[in-house]
C-alpha cells in the first residue's frame, strides 16, 4: 500500500587499477558544486505553491483565475479540516508525548510525499529528510502548460495527495499514478505540507548522492544531459506501447512503480523554506531510494548519507510493515543504531528487533492486529498485540498513520532506555 525507494546518482562512483598496483582505488568524489552554480527553481516552486498548493496570494494569468479558485476551494476546505484537527486541537497531544529535547534533525523512512505529518510532529526540526520510492518531480512543465492542461493535472492532483490531506497518508497506488501528472506530484505534497504548516519555500535545488553520500547540486549542464537521456528513454517506452497495449513503462526503482514521465534528474529535491514573517531558514530534503537490501546493498551511498547526521528523531507511519520483514534488515539496522527518539504507528521496529537494540516502547491507542492481511497473526503482529495489552491505555484521540485491524488508532514511542 506505500513506500520505499532510490535515487540517481550522476556523478558515478567507479574504480581505477593503478599500473603499478593491481588494487582498486576509488575515484575521488567530485569537487562540491558551488550554490552559484546550482540550478534554483524558486520561480517553479513558488509558481506551484500558488497553484498547486494554494499558498500566498499572487496574482495569476485571468485564464487560470477560475481554474485555480475551484482547485484552492477544494484543497483548502480539506486543508481547514486537517490544520483544525491536527495543528490546532491535537497540537497538546504532541506537545506532551514529544521531548523538548529531541534533535531537531528528523529523517521519515517510507515518507513518500508527507512533509506534512513530519510538521506536525516535530514544528521545531530545522531538517526534515523524507524517503521513498517516489521521485520528486519537474516543476518546469507549469509554466508550459495550457489551461485546460493545468486543469486536468489539478483534478489529477486532488485525488493522488486527497488521503493525506485527509489523513495524512496516501496509497501506493496513488503515489505511482503521481509520477505521470504534468505537475510534480511530490513537490506539490511537500508545498501543501508548507501552507498547512504556514511556512513558505525560499529556494528549491534538484541534487544526487556522490558514492560517499555527500550532496551534489545539479548544475544546467547535468540537468539537460539527464533531459537527453529522458527522451531516449521516453521513445523507447512509446515504441514498446505501440507493439502491445498491455505495455506499462516501470520505474527504475521498483517493477510495478510507473516510470516517471520526467527527467531522473528531478529525483531528490532540497525545498529551503521559513516560518511566513520569520527569517530563519530551514530545509526539507526528498530522496528517491529503495530502501530493501537488495538495493541498498548495491547503492550504500544513502545510509552513508544518513549516517552522517548522528543522531536523530525519527518517523515512520504508513509503510506496508515493511519494516518487519527480514529484506529490510539495513534500513531497520539503521534506524535502530540512530534514532535518539522515534514516532511510529505498528509499521515501525517490531518488538522483538527493538528489544534487542535495548530500546523501550511506550503504547498510545488501541492495537488488535495489523491493518494488512498479510502480515496479521505473524510473531512479530502478536508480539506487538502483547505489548499494548501489557501497558497502561495511552489515549490518543486521532488518527496519524495506519489504524489497526479493527480501526483503531494507535501510535508508538521508541528510544533508547534512559
Amino acid at each position: 500500500m506505500r513506500r520505499t525507494l532510490l535515487s540517481l546518482c550522476f556523478v558515478a562512483a567507479s574504480s581505477l587499477a593503478a599500473a603499478a598496483d593491481p588494487a582498486p582505488v576509488a575515484k575521488p568524489a567530485p569537487a562540491p558544486v558551488a550554490q552559484g552554480d546550482a540550478v534554483d527553481f524558486i520561480a517553479d516552486a513558488k509558481l506551484l505553491y500558488r497553484i498547486a498548493a494554494c499558498g500566498g496570494t499572487t496574482a495569476l494569468d485571468p485564464k487560470l483565475e477560475k481554474i485555480v479558485a475551484a482547485h484552492c476551494k477544494a484543497i483548502t476546505e480539506k486543508l481547514d479540516a486537517f490544520r483544525a484537527q491536527y495543528f490546532d486541537k491535537n497540537r497538546t497531544w504532541f506537545d506532551k508525548v514529544v521531548p523538548k529535547d529531541v534533535p531537531k534533525t528528523v529523517v521519515y523512512p517510507f515518507g513518500g510525499g508527507d512533509l506534512l505529518s513530519a510538521l506536525v510532529a516535530f514544528p521545531e526540526a530545522t531538517e526534515v529528510t523524507t524517503i521513498s520510492l517516489e521521485l520528486a518531480g519537474d516543476p518546469r512543465r507549469l509554466k508550459t502548460l495550457a489551461p485546460r492542461s493545468v486543469q486536468t493535472s489539478l483534478n489529477a492532483l486532488r485525488g493522488e495527495i486527497g488521503g493525506l490531506i485527509s489523513v495524512g497518508s496516501n496509497t501506493s497506488e496513488n503515489l505511482s499514478n503521481g509520477q505521470r501528472n504534468d505537475l510534480p506530484a511530490q513537490v506539490s505534497s511537500f508545498l501543501l505540507g508548507l501552507v498547512a504548516g504556514g511556512y513558505e519555500p525560499v529556494s528549491m535545488r534538484y541534487f544526487s548522492l556522490d558514492d560517499a553520500g555527500n550532496i551534489h547540486y545539479l548544475t544546467q549542464a547535468e540537468i539537460d544531459a539527464a533531459d537527453k537521456q529522458a527522451k531516449i528513454r521516453q521513445a523507447k517506452e512509446a515504441k514498446l506501447a505501440a507493439k502491445d497495449p498491455e505495455y506499462k513503462a516501470s520505474s527504475h526503482l521498483k517493477g510495478d512503480w510507473l516510470s516517471p514521465n520526467f527527467s531522473l534528474a528531478f529525483s531528490n529535491v532540497e525545498i529551503q523554506y521559513r516560518k511566513i514573517g520569520e527569517t530563519a531558514v530551514r530545509v526539507h530534503r526528498h530522496i528517491a531510494w529503495n530502501l530493501g537490501d537488495p538495493y541498498l546493498k548495491k547503492n550504500p551511498q544513502l545510509i552513508r548519507h544518513l549516517e552522517k547526521k548522528g543522531q536523530v528523531t525519527m518517523l515512520v507511519k504508513g509503510a506496508s510493515y515493511l519494516l518487519w520483514r527480514p529484506d529490510f534488515a539495513l534500513i531497520r539496522g539503521y534506524i535502530l543504531d540512530h534514532l535518539k527518539w522515534m514516532l511510529s504507528d505498528s509499521t515501525g521496529v517490531p518488538v522483538k528487533y527493538a528489544k534487542g537494540a535495548g530500546m523501550v516502547q511506550e503504547t498510545y491507542g488501541r492495537y488488535d492486529g495489523a491493518f494488512l492481511d498479510g502480515v496479521q497473526a505473524t510473531a512479530h503482529d502478536d508480539e506487538f498485540r502483547e505489548l499494548w495489552k501489557s501497558q497502561k491505555k495511552r489515549p490518543l484521540p486521532f488518527r496519524f498513520g495506519y489504524v489497526d485491524i479493527n480501526k483503531q488508532a494507535h501510535l508508538l514511542v521508541t528510544r533508547p532506555k534512559s
